[in-house]
């Protein structure tokens, strides 16, 4: 048949009522189950005419019986589309019920003489109609929805490419062409239909079947393993999305179906370090828990990871009600799922107010403070410099000297890379408020203050993957601020993971650095991007290229790099991930006459005063610090930064011989 043909009757039946197509397959049985009896009788008899000695009320039984016997199975509410193994297993105990019925209706009312050997070849014929008169009229369904989708690859043909098939081809927007895997026993083979290729062989492949994406379904793969595959697809002219990682898969927050854009986070290619149980436990387990800044990128990543470990109570400290209604409600659904025994309490407050502060911590029996509340984008915090201040160094001290009167056990502040050196206000008073806590250690007896440092994390707020991902998607520019502009990044799970470790191994006063990898690139990460969505960066290499990367230049305050320590002086801890910096700080006694002027030039929206301030107690912040004495040669790196590196990677290379 002509597939115009086959189209056009795919059309026409796919527009029937469900009651016509119900009749249609009866009809069909009724005509084709009779044909099957005659078929298996000519064939033992040796003699089609011999066939019909049985009798037609031989023939007209076989029929009633096998329609009524499929109806009483549910074989007619099933829908041809989503036809399953199940069915093909429903249907052959139909077919072997309906014979043993014929069989005994013959043997006491019609007695035509039909043989056990008939019968067998009956069973044979009338299944290979049932699996072949479903197949052929999905698979012309299947035709006619995939006639125009999109037309996919899967990387992956393990059980999670499977069922990503499956899943395609009933209700998709796409329709699979093709497997590819590395597995060479699997080259070759056919998986639910479908041919599984060499990766070596996709070029071909999306020529010869117009292939327009990649999906990648190795939701188990090491992000080392998913990088080097990402980076074998990037020249090809095709799209690249993903399934979820196998962790969100098993946690439920997500499915095999749940097709995505590649996360960076793989464009990294890092393998997470498994985390130490004991050091997470520590400060969590048994313990009631309070996270400020509980409905930000960092503060919901940590409820989410501490109320898995078993905490007493949360409590969820946010300035903003639609935040902490959104987290609230997640935590109250994890909790449900889980059936955990944690009580979740949601506060509206702001950490500004030291009166309320206290009141939750004394209320609720606070032992363990994340505080992760901070305003955190440099040209906001630069144009904002009283509310910056406030916010962030007021709002940690105001917090930790509640801690210190609550008799909290832990408190751990959330810092920065722009703490070190800081060129701006928002780095400046992120390391104001380290110092801040360092100060408070000497009055503390039972608190342990600690501070955890690391660089971007990679989807949060404001940060340059999403905005990336939503400038291509509306074809461009993709603006970066300048060519040399490198960053450290991390995921969000894993900082958060290390920030509660680190917490467990504080003494009190301690610097946390966490180990972030190599810096990158955003010019390289944008252009990866760019091309992982099947396009091409257009530049005068490319005039032809399909999205422009624009230099929009360094924005106020901001550097070219980060750097994670001040000074050299580091060492390891019983976390391969995580060291303790040993840096200068002021005494309190100096410090409390510090905050106490600031406090009044904010009082009085004094900017010049507080920023004053700022440079003299913060020693490295150079408010003047742009890209005249942060000079960065394209192939040169810059003394301090490479002195950071250097001390990163020999602790990095101790680390892993320890581990070995």
């Amino acid at each position: 048949m002509p597939l115009t043909m086959i189209e056009h009757c795919a059309v026409q039946l796919a527009r029937l009522p469900r009651l016509s197509k119900r009749l249609i397959a009866v009809t069909a049985d009724s005509l084709a189950m009779p044909a099957a009896l005659w078929l298996a009788l000519a064939l033992r008899r040796g003699s089609a005419a011999a066939a019909f000695d049985a009798g037609i009320w031989l023939y007209v039984s076989c029929a009633l019986i096998g329609v009524a016997v499929f109806t009483f199975f549910g074989l007619y509410r099933a829908v041809f589309r989503f036809i399953s193994r199940n069915t093909f297993f429903i249907a052959s105990g139909g077919v072997l019920v309906t014979t043993a019925l014929l069989w005994l209706v013959d043997a006491l009312w019609l007695r035509s003489g039909i043989t056990p050997r008939s019968l067998v070849i009956f069973d044979a014929f009338a299944l290979l109609y049932m699996a072949s008169s479903r197949t052929f009229v999905r698979e012309v369904l299947y035709y006619r929805r995939g006639k125009n989708k999109e037309r996919v690859v899967i990387y992956g043909a393990g059980t999670s490419g499977a069922q990503l098939a499956r899943t395609l081809r009933e209700d998709g927007n796409c329709v699979p062409v093709a497997f590819l895997d590395s597995d060479r026993a699997l080259q070759g083979g056919i998986i639910s239909g479908i041919k599984v290729f060499a990766p070596s062989e996709l070029p071909a492949l999306i020529d010869r079947e117009r292939v327009s994406s990649v999906l990648l379904a190795i939701p188990s793969c090491s992000r080392r393993r998913r990088q080097k595959i990402l980076k074998e697809l990037e020249p090809l002219p095709v799209h690249v999305r993903t399934v979820p990682d196998i962790t969100d898969i098993v946690a439920g927050r997500a499915s095999v179906a749940d097709i995505r854009e590649v996360d960076a986070n793989d464009l990294l290619g890092r393998d997470a370090v498994a985390p130490n149980e004991g050091l997470l436990d520590a400060c969590v387990r048994g313990k009631v828990v309070m996270v400020s800044g509980a409905g930000g990128s960092i503060g919901s990543e940590l409820c989410r990871q501490i109320i898995l470990l078993g905490p007493k109570r949360l409590v969820l400290v946010e300035v903003s009600e639609p935040a902490l209604y959104q987290i609230e409600r997640e935590m109250r659904a994890i909790t449900c799922n889980l059936a955990l025994d944690v009580e979740v309490v949601p506060l509206l407050g702001n950490v500004h107010h030291r009166n309320r502060v206290r009141d939750i911590m004394q209320k609720y029996a606070v032992q363990t403070v994340y505080h992760a509340a901070a305003y955190k984008h440099v040209p906001i915090v630069e144009q904002n410099i009283v509310e910056g201040i406030h916010n962030n160094v007021f709002g940690s001290w105001h917090t930790a000297e509640a801690a210190l009167e609550c008799r909290v056990e832990t408190f751990v502040l959330i810092s920065t890379d722009k703490a070190v050196n800081p060129s701006n206000v928002m780095g400046a008073t992120k390391r104001l408020a380290e110092l801040t806590l360092q100060g408070l250690q000497e009055r503390s007896t039972v608190t342990r203050f600690c501070m955890v440092r690391f660089g971007n994390v990679l989807e949060s707020s404001g940060s340059v993957v999403p905005l990336f991902r939503e400038q291509i998607k509306r074809g461009g520019p993709v603006t970066v601020t300048h060519r040399d502009v490198i960053r450290y990044f991390m995921t969000i799970p894993e900082a958060s993971q290390l920030v509660i470790q680190a917490g467990s191994m504080a003494t009190g006063g301690d610097v946390f650095v966490l180990d972030m990898g190599q810096p990158v690139r955003i010019e390289d990460l944008a252009r990866r991007m760019v091309n992982l969505m099947g396009l091409t960066v257009r530049d005068e290499q490319n005039p032809e290229g399909d999205i422009e990367i624009v230099y929009t230049g360094l924005r106020p305050a901001e550097k070219l790099f980060e750097e994670l320590l001040i000074g050299s002086n580091v060492t390891g801890t019983q976390h391969p991930m995580i060291m303790r910096a040993t840096e200068p700080h002021v005494p309190w006694s100096q410090l409390k006459l510090v905050l106490e002027e600031m406090s009044s030039a904010l009082d009085a929206f004094d900017c010049e005063k507080a920023r004053s301030l700022l440079t003299r107690t913060v020693a490295e912040y150079r408010p003047e610090a742009g890209i005249q004495d942060l000079v960065w040669l394209r192939g040169q790196q810059g003394g301090v930064f490479k002195a950071n590196v250097a001390v990163l990677d020999a602790h990095r290379q101790r680390t892993v011989k320890q581990l070995n």
